[in-house]
């Protein structure tokens, strides 16, 4: 399946923060910027940072209930093979990122399970990241 590069463009109140989250934190390669904002290399899509005033999603999430825990709502990421989720979330712990939801693998011997992690930005902007064993089950209904 080829996918097409998405792109997203999300609000960040303070831009040094977050292009060092980005930047140093992930390890993302930056591309074009200005004083408002940053385009980063996000797994092969492109992310652009924009400074913007602190949002009412950034002041204090909504949640929904998903397999025991508050999934903060709205959030983005990326579904990653299983070892580059692993690594992400040693990367991650390594630089002291404080999870949401820490990484754990969700809905086990369901359809659909998969490891999960949840984790903010320093402007409050949520992730997800995730990984299938078998990526067959993306979509998968039952």
């Amino acid at each position: 399946m080829s996918l097409s590069p998405f792109h997203l463009a999300i609000p960040v109140y303070d831009l040094a923060a977050a292009r060092d989250f980005y930047g140093r934190v992930f390890g993302l390669e930056e591309g074009r910027s200005s004083t408002q904002w940053v385009d980063f290399n996000f797994f092969g899509h492109q992310l652009v940072i924009h400074e913007h005033p602190r949002t009412a999603s950034q002041e204090r999430a909504h949640t929904n209930p998903v397999d025991g825990h508050d999934v903060p709502v709205p959030h983005f990421g990326v579904v990653l093979g299983w070892g580059e989720w692993e690594a992400l979330a040693e990367r991650l712990k390594s630089f002291g990122v404080r999870f949401v939801i820490e990484p754990y693998v969700r809905f086990q011997g369901q359809v659909g399970e998969q490891a999960t992690m949840f984790f903010l930005d320093p402007c409050g902007n949520a992730l997800e990241f995730k990984a299938f064993k078998d990526i067959g089950q993306l979509f998968a209904k039952e």
